[in-house]
């Protein structure tokens, strides 16, 4: 056999070694980390799990058809997101279905009915004033929920907010962020316009007062807890004040907050822009239509004369505080701007709750699936069942057919087997996959996949000892043919899960991703582990000398002799020339 040509693969062949090597570190560096972020079984999905599915179906305001749109549905989910994370649940999905549905999936262990409550009614922003807020009772440093203004600290004299007209600049601050003159964009906060505090503000307000109720349901409120956090504020009227929580620098705080001033849906615009000309970075842009722009006037101009914090406006939405700039002046013009230390995804999030006030949207609900973790765990014992089904058939295949190479088959197996597991661990806290009923099926399907590529490349070395060669000549020639045909095979399964990833949805989505993700594993283990393990075992006596239970045996392939190179006869002599 002609030798292998000047930098191709002779080196790659003498060492497998260090192939076999990077996929073992790769699978103990991820089960390490698998047991170290204490995720170490797949996140469940819903139906799987058990819990409850919820199909909403947007619905315009008459004439606002263009109103469903990607922007707005995406708006709409954000907002339905902290509505499930608000009743403290976990594992949450809320994802759009098509161009009009959105799909919530809410695992087990919340109550149902107050979730359908939640997620399918429109959202409500509104603008209030602050009488009084104060930290919650005990309240610790927690995340932010999704779109809320954050900071480090608690400073609460750093957010702005001015007009867009020429009238002089006004001035709040909330959670480390000020408003400025939009004409004025270098216009930085001094210290002498910072807010005075008042040492015990009074609950008054020039919009309204609170009742001796509400002043003691404010006392008894305590927004570090989830369930007082979820009702606080809820059935409020419009015209009379009323308690909320909200974050604050990292904190939950508790508000006593005035009647409703300016309506949300009398916001025309709020957008998130780059500040290029001073160094206030992010900021939220609004602006007003007229009827909010004359409102938003007054109460600027009245909370400008008070003091900390009852100069301050609350933008809350879904009952709860999302922001709670100071004023200095009167802001006219029906422009203003929200800025300081927010970061782009920060800015961009409450621009689109202020948005979402002004969404001509409303949602029915088209269906709820409740699954019972009893029906979840069936079907899951049901998957792994049929799983293991499978793996044993295969399994006996490789046993009966191919002797002692299925165990090189059944190694590769059990390598695959852990980067999935490992895998798919990793991915639930990371990315948020869920493995449902489908994605089992996904993985099932995947075992034929991955013996497949072994079948194709043990095929071909077989091909060559009967072509009458030796085991490593075999393996080595056999590799290049089988490697291309393990590639178009593998590409073709994950063309098809890919495209059926992007055109579905759901959970169709979870047998495609886990399809595609198995046949990716399934050329790094045919590459990095079955390839070199068997160049490595070509090399020991009982596989190269043909052992019978080797599934490499000569004769029982019915190999042809090998070519032998036969001398040449010799032309006969002519008498003459002798």
């Amino acid at each position: 056999m002609a030798a292998p040509k000047k930098g191709r693969s002779a080196g790659a062949q003498s060492k497998p070694g260090r192939s076999l090597a990077l996929i073992l570190i790769a699978i103990a560096a991820l089960t390490g980390g698998m047991f170290a972020s204490g995720h170490t079984t797949p996140r469940l999905g819903i139906d799987l799990a058990g819990g409850t599915s919820i199909t909403l179906r947007a619905v315009a305001e008459p004439g606002q058809e263009s109103a469903i749109n990607k922007t707005n549905m995406d708006t709409a989910v954000e907002i339905m997101e902290r509505r499930v994370n608000g009743l403290g649940v976990s594992e949450s999905e809320v994802q759009t279905q098509g161009d009009k549905n959105i799909i919530v999936n809410i695992p087990k262990g919340t109550n149902a009915k107050e979730a359908r409550a939640q997620v399918g009614t429109t959202a409500k922003l509104y603008f209030r004033p602050v009488l009084q807020r104060e930290a919650a009772a005990g309240a610790a440093a927690t995340p932010t929920p999704s779109g809320s203004p954050s900071a480090s600290g608690t400073d609460k004299a750093k957010d702005s907010a001015t007009s867009g007209s020429p009238s002089p600049s006004a001035t709040a601050t909330s959670q480390g962020r000020a408003v400025t003159d939009a004409l004025k964009a270098d216009a930085t906060p001094s210290a002498s316009n910072s807010p005075k505090a008042s040492g015990s503000p009074s609950p008054t307000s020039t919009s309204g007062s609170a009742s001796g109720d509400l002043e003691k349901q404010y006392a008894a409120l305590n927004c570090a807890d989830p369930k007082q956090r979820a009702t606080a504020g809820k059935g409020a009227k419009q015209g009379e004040p009323t308690v909320a929580c909200g974050q604050d620098g990292g904190q939950w705080s508790k508000f006593l907050l005035g009647p409703v001033d300016v309506d949300g849906t009398e916001i025309k615009k709020a957008q998130a822009s780059f500040n290029t000309q001073s160094a206030a970075g992010w900021q939220v842009d609004m602006t007003f239509n007229s009827a909010g722009a004359k409102k938003f006037a007054d109460i600027t101009a009245k909370l400008a004369q008070q003091t900390t914090p009852q100069n301050e406006f609350a933008i809350v939405l879904d009952d709860e505080v999302v922001s709670h700039p100071f004023v200095q002046s009167a802001i006219g013009g029906g422009n203003a701007q929200i800025s300081g230390s927010f970061t782009q995804e920060e800015a961009q999030s409450l621009a689109n709750m202020l948005s979402y006030g002004a969404l001509p949207l409303s949602f029915q609900e088209d269906s709820v699936t409740t699954v019972t973790a009893a029906l979840g765990g069936e079907q899951l014992k049901a998957g792994l069942i049929a799983g293991a089904i499978g793996l044993g058939l295969v399994v006996i295949y490789l046993l009966v057919y191919y002797r002692g190479l299925s165990l090189i088959a059944l190694l590769s197996l059990l390598a695959s087997a852990a980067l999935t597991y490992t895998l798919m661990s990793l991915l639930g806290p990371t990315i948020g996959f869920a493995l449902n009923l489908p994605a089992v099926c996904g993985a099932i399907v995947a075992i034929g996949i991955t013996a497949d590529s072994f079948i194709v490349y043990f095929e071909r070395v077989r091909d060559e000892i009967r072509e009458g060669r030796s085991l490593r000549p075999a393996v080595e020639r056999a590799w290049p043919r089988a490697r291309r045909t393990i590639l178009v095979s593998d590409f073709v399964s994950f063309l098809a899960a890919a495209v059926l990833f992007i055109v579905t949805v759901g959970k169709v989505q979870g047998f495609a991703f886990t399809l595609g993700l198995t046949t990716l594993l399934d050329v790094v283990v045919v590459f990095l582990f079955t390839k070199p393990l068997l160049t490595l075992l070509a090399r020991t006596k009982f596989f190269a000398s043909g052992h019978p239970w080797s599934g490499l045996d000569p004769k029982r392939l019915g190999a042809k002799p090998p070519l032998r190179r036969t001398r040449r006869p010799s032309a006969p002599v002519d008498p003459k020339e002798a």
